[in-house]
Parts: C-alpha cells; structure tokens; sequence
C-alpha cells in the first residue's frame, strides 16, 4: 500500500487528482452506472491529469482514462466479490492516453504499421476518401477497383490520379459493395443524418444482455491475497488487428487464462506482438470440421469468448451467441463490430481510421487546424477505447453471472465509441499540446517474438497489480488445450 500512496502523491504533482464531479469521473461513473455495478466501488478510484495530453482538439486522454480506470474497477470488483476488501485503482490520464499509442520496439525495432497505399486521398468531386492497405488483399482490391497498378508496383501518386475520375460517396458504395475498405469523409453534421448514426443513437456504448438461462457460477473465493481477481478465468479471443487483442490482453493483466485463436491462413498485423502480452496462442482452421471441433472443446471449459468478427460470421460458423450459450451454458460472449450491431451499415468492414473518417472526426479536426486535408487523431483512441470497454462489459457480465446466472452478451461497436468520444467534448488549445515522450512508461521483456519495449498497462491496482505473466508469442506456438484443469473449469 505505501507503494500506492507514493504513486497517488506523484499524480497529484503531475496533473492533479480528478475531482468526484470532473469530467472523467463522471463519464466513468455514468459507464460503471449502466452496467448495473455496485456504486460503493467507485469510492476507491484515483484518477489524475486533465486534457490535453496528446495533440487534440478532442478529449482523447479521458476517453483512455475512463475506458482503462473501468475496465481495472470491474478487475477490482471481482476481487472484492471473491472475498477480498476492495482495493484502489489509480489510472493517470497522460499515461492512458501513452497506452493507446501502439509505440513498441521489437529488438530495438519500431515497426512500420501503415502501408504506403493506407491514407486520404481527394476526389474529382472535392470530397476525400480514406483507403484501408494494411492487409494485401484489402489493397490489392482497391487498387483493381482504381484500375491501378497492383502489389509492390503501387504508387499513391496512380491512386491519386485514379480517384479524380470518382466521387468520394460513390467510391465509398462501389469499395464496400466488393468488400473493400474505404471511408469518405463526412462532417458531423453529414454523419448525424445518416441512418447509420440514427441506428447507434439508441445502441448502448457497451450493451449487456442476457441471452439464456443458466445457473449461477459463483467464483471461487481467494484465500491467498497474491492470487488476482480473474484467476482461473479462461477466455476465448477470437479477434485481430488493435480493439478486440486489446480487450483480450487487459483481461489478461488481471489474471485471466486468455487463448488467442488465430486461422493459419490468416495474415497478421505487427501489433500482434504487443496486443498479444499475457496471452496462450494456438491455431485452429475454423473452416475446417478438426478447427471447429477444437474450438468447441474449448469452449466448454470457457467463462468468456470474445470475437470481433463481422455480424453473422461467427453464426455461419457455428459459434455465434446464442450457439455458444447452447455449448456452454452461462457464457459471457463479447462482440466487436465497427459500425454497429443494427443499421444499414451493421455488416459493413471498418477500422478505427475508417470510423474516425465517415463519423466526422478527421473533418473537425481538420477544421480545428485550420486545414483542408483530413486529419486523424493522435492515436487509434476508438480502437483502444472500445478494447478497454470490451474487457469492462465481460468483467460486469461475469460479475452478473456470478450473481445471478444466465448466458450473457455484450457488444461494443467502434462507431457507438466515436460517439461517446463526441459526447465528452472538445479541448481547447488541444492541438498546441506537444507529442510527449513515452520512454519512462516502457517495460521491456523476452518474448517468442524477440525482445519487446512496450508500454506498461495503466491501471494501477493496488492490492493486485496488473501484469502479463505469460509472453507474447506467434501463432501457433500453444496446443489447443487448456494448460490446467482449474476450479471454474466444470
């Protein structure tokens, strides 16, 4: 505890604590609120330093600090309700918003994280498009769709001139009609009267759901005060690229058994070397019956399965919600999705740059700097929000289900988080605030990928601190197979 308090008495020379009626501890409070949560717990939160910490006219360190200080709080809670006194958890705003920059060096190596394709580009019609490039076949299709060079031929230079001969609304329909990945970009106001917003206005920022009957799973109370509060737990990730491996990673740092199910088929991004921090990781071909059969054995042994899949594709695999509740009575079972459970876009592709694009952020930043070409926030803040907001809805679903029994699901979208994002408002003189450096937040480790700098989880828990015992490694490296056979297991 005293390691604590030094920690809280150097935010408070840093920043400054919250006060209970701030802006962040508001946001947080109406999150903990709507999730049915026990509002005792939030007497034992520490939050400091105020916006802007990144270069923004918008309030991205809170959304970081929020979305991070409930996913911990939920942690915190399940400890409690395993038998132990409530603890403190401190979240320091410019070290959330440090956490949701994907800054990390592989053998002293920073990767690169964008193709040379990704980007904005103008339209004949004076709109702008933004272009999704990471994955090869996402560019190669765009590319095809521009009647462009493809693969390593690719210039921008020839999409650039390509997209003269469109317009950014019709090339946005024609892209997501071949299942490509493109945004035009739109002002709020051009956003709010779309039938996709008019979708979300009603959609919960993290919805839980009960799905099915089931009898309760009480956890089991921790005698040992080193045990952590989501010891035993094992979850299923089923998710790629930054949002879904960052939900699965901070139910790790809490404890959790977490298993990162990965097609061999499937190409990777380099964040898999970070996101995949604390996590167990296997392959399992889901189009094949040995792959199907694998999952559900796992599955039968699982408390929470997490997919970020487009809606529907689970269920055409035969994994979907209610088919897992089915599997596994008393499942707690995440969706991701980028734009929505419900609406006209509920099934369309989508990537954190894509939803700041179509739902009018990179248009009022731009506005804000005085500048015609899109501009994208600092860091994938709805990406990383919307993780830490996936590990929050499973924590307090768990905590339901531990109560009160049931199937449970909870969905999050990247759209429903851009307009939370709105809803905390905007930060003036935001722009003006330098990039900060990120060296002291850094822990390096040895992982099956090389030796990783990363930075350190933000939460800081004072009974349980957070920690990813387990290394990240590449795909494949673990057997299909639980390691142990725990309590919560039957």
């Amino acid at each position: 505890m005293g390691d604590f308090m030094d920690s809280r008495s150097s935010f408070s020379q840093a920043g400054g604590l919250a006060p209970q009626d701030g802006l962040a501890f508001s946001a947080l409070r109406a999150l903990w609120r709507d999730a049915g949560l026990p509002a005792a717990a939030l007497d034992n939160v520490v939050l400091s330093g105020q916006d802007p910490v990144l270069p923004s006219s918008f309030a991205v360190g809170t959304a970081a600090q929020v979305s991070i200080a409930a996913a911990g709080l939920a942690a915190a809670e399940l400890w409690h309700l395993r038998g132990q006194p409530r603890q403190q958890v401190a979240v320091d705003m410019l070290h959330a918003a440090q956490e949701c920059r994907s800054y990390f060096t592989i053998n002293g190596v920073m990767p690169d994280q964008w193709d040379k394709i990704s980007g904005a580009y103008a339209c004949g019609d004076g709109g702008w498009v933004r272009i999704h490039a990471k994955f090869a076949h996402h560019r190669d299709g765009a590319l095809a769709l521009l009647g462009c060079p493809t693969g390593e031929r690719a210039t921008r230079a020839d999409v650039a001139q390509a997209l003269q001969r469109w317009k950014a609304l019709e090339f946005e329909q024609v892209a997501a009609d071949a299942g490509l990945v493109v945004a035009a970009m739109r002002r709020f106001d051009e956003w709010d009267a779309h039938p996709q917003a008019a979708a979300l206005a009603d959609q919960p920022l993290v919805s839980i759901e009960r799905i099915g009957d089931a009898d309760p799973r009480p956890l089991p109370a921790h005698a040992d005060v080193l045990a952590r509060p989501l010891q035993g737990v094992r979850v299923l990730d089923l998710t790629r690229i930054i949002a879904g491996p960052i939900g699965g990673r901070t139910l790790a740092a809490h404890g959790a058994d977490v298993m990162l199910v990965n097609s061999p088929h499937l190409p990777n991004i380099d964040n898999i070397i970070e996101t995949s921090q604390g996590k167990l990781s296997v392959h399992a071909d889901l189009e094949t019956a040995d792959g199907r059969i694998a999952l559900g054995n796992l599955l039968r042994s699982a408390q929470v399965f997490v997919q970020g899949y487009r809606p529907g594709g689970m269920e055409a695999l035969g994994f979907g919600a209610q088919e897992a509740a089915r599997i596994r009575p008393g499942i707690v079972y995440v969706s991701l999705s980028a734009y929505g459970a419900r609406g006209p876009w509920a099934n369309r592709r989508g990537f954190d740059s894509l939803v700041q694009t179509a739902t009018g952020f990179n248009h009022a930043e731009a506005l804000a700097a005085g500048q015609a070409e899109p501009k994208p926030l600092p860091v994938q803040i709805l990406d990383y929000a919307s993780g830490f907001l996936m590990a929050f809805g499973a924590q307090a679903a768990l905590l339901r289900q531990a109560t009160e029994g049931g199937s449970w699901q909870v969905r999050v979208s990247l759209a429903r988080t851009a307009l939370w994002l709105r809803s905390l408002g905007r930060v003036d003189d935001g722009l003006n605030c330098p990039m900060p450096a990120v060296d002291d937040l850094l822990d390096t480790t040895e992982t099956g990928f090389g030796t990783l700098s990363a930075v350190r989880h933000a939460a800081r828990l004072s009974a349980t601190p957070a920690v990813w015992v387990r290394p990240s490694a590449p795909p494949g490296t673990h057997p299909t197979v639980w390691p142990f056979q725990g309590t919560l297991a039957g």
